[in-house]
């Protein structure tokens, strides 16, 4: 069965990364138009997704402007912010970040930048 390149790749950064329920995991997923970003607890069978928010979610709506999208890093920025207070109104404070395949620059970085403004620590 052939293993794709970015399968390795996650599978390597997944051996790395594991998130528990007092300091859960960022997963981050990119498309084109859209980012997403979940909090995960790796200790339950199977993983738990705690909370998540979306470009697509209406509380990204509300709170954004029409010059940013899911697309963008102000979206992006956004998306991490309204994650971190998800995560504080639920007591979480620290949190271990998943880029998973994606290199650490752009929409991810604005991200993660969003998310530390808001409060979480990595």
């Amino acid at each position: 069965m052939k293993v794709t390149l970015r399968e390795r790749k996650h599978r390597r950064t997944r051996k790395k990364i594991a998130g528990t329920a007092l300091r859960p995991r960022i997963v981050v997923f990119r498309s084109h138009q859209h980012i997403y970003a979940s909090l995960v607890d790796d200790e339950k069978v199977p993983n738990k997704v705690i909370t998540s928010v979306s470009s697509l979610s209406p509380v990204f709506k509300e709170k954004g402007e029409s010059k940013v999208k899911g697309g963008n890093t102000e979206g992006a920025r956004l998306v991490g912010m309204l994650l971190a207070e998800k995560a504080k109104a639920l007591g979480i404070e620290t949190v271990v970040f998943d880029r998973s395949v994606y290199k650490y620059a752009g929409r991810v970085k604005a991200l993660a930048e969003g998310a530390r403004k808001g409060g979480l620590k990595f």
